[in-house]
């Protein structure tokens, strides 16, 4: 009886030992759970917070919102094309580190000056409207505007002109804004290619009572006669200028010292319709003999040959031909 008594509490204190094992084993395997399941929310909240300010400087970038956890690696790579570690993977944070710390640094330095002159000179931000990633633009291109319009604003308005033929181009599409707006004139610019010979001004200058006659009755271009005319005189105004200052482009030049005139507007209502530079070159362009310069036209000319930088601060094209009024003047 003894040994059968002592038989059942060996089983009895095995059976609690058990017990014992398994509570542990459950209290253990609920901490570790725990544990894993804070590490989890501290990934969450650190992506969801890298997320929210990558977005403000590298909205480009497009990280959308996703089921699985933001991989933090291919955002280090995105941020950092000139890394040399060409090995990062998700268990190697060193360069994302660093690039994170110069994202927020270039943050806390947008939030105390929003000037374009302070920003960072090797830090390139693409400048979008919206998380779209659509395109920032002057704020008189709309989503009205056509697409002409749209497409001359986003290449050639701003873009420093060094040619002859294509300063003498801007010089008549300019002048014909007196009658027609610029997607009027943009969607006939071929035509008037091809009716004004290239724009070649010794070409044009040569032009009889017959080609006037051919042009202005063309229906498809829509110019009245004294506007053929107008344009013919100033090729010949052109030859003469280029007789006496070597090209038009550097008589042309010469009134902004050879470099563009870099303006900083930030809103619409800042822009000029006419300027004291304008003026004078419009003073001294009807003093040689040229037609329809008056000042608010050749303001307009010198904004489209890129002789000034109007584009506003936050369009995307602002530091694009800021690059290019860097260079030096050159006559092509």
């Amino acid at each position: 009886m003894m040994f059968s008594s002592s038989n059942n509490m060996s089983s009895n204190n095995n059976k609690l030992n058990v017990r014992k094992q398994v509570v542990l084993e459950k209290k253990s395997s609920k901490l570790v759970k725990e544990k894993e399941e804070n590490n989890n929310i501290g990934i969450i909240n650190t992506s969801s917070f890298f997320t929210k300010h990558m977005k403000r400087v590298y909205p480009i970038i497009g990280l959308q919102r996703s089921n699985s956890s933001l991989s933090l690696s291919s955002l280090s790579l995105s941020l950092s094309q000139n890394s040399n570690d060409s090995s990062l993977t998700e268990d190697n944070y060193v360069p994302l580190h660093r690039d994170i710390s110069s994202v927020l640094r270039f943050i806390s330095q947008a939030k105390t000056s929003r000037q374009v002159d302070d920003l960072p000179k090797n830090i390139v931000v693409p400048l979008v409207s919206d998380y779209s990633g659509e395109l920032k633009r002057c704020n008189w291109i709309t989503d009205n505007s056509d697409k002409v319009y749209v497409s001359f604003h986003d290449e050639h308005w701003g873009v420093p002109v060094y040619d002859d033929n294509e300063l003498f181009e801007l010089l008549a599409m300019t002048g014909m804004l007196m009658d027609y707006n610029w997607t009027e004139i943009l969607k006939r610019k071929i035509l008037f290619r091809e009716a004004f010979s290239g724009f070649e001004a010794q070409i044009v200058a040569k032009m009889g009572e017959n080609e006037i006659a051919e042009i202005s009755a063309n229906k498809s271009m829509m110019l009245a006669e004294s506007r053929v005319r107008c344009i013919i005189d100033n090729a010949k105004c052109i030859l003469r200028i280029s007789r006496e200052y070597g090209s038009f482009s550097s008589y042309i030049w010469d009134f902004v010292n050879y470099k563009p005139i870099i303006n900083k507007y930030k809103h619409p209502r800042n822009v000029p319709l006419r300027s004291p530079k304008a003026e004078a070159m419009s003073k001294d362009l009807l003093k040689h003999g040229f037609r329809l310069v008056g000042p608010v036209i050749v303001h307009s000319f010198m904004q489209a040959a890129g002789l000034t930088i109007d584009h506003l601060v936050d369009c995307f094209r602002y530091t694009h031909c800021l690059g290019l009024a860097e260079r030096p003047w050159r006559h092509i």
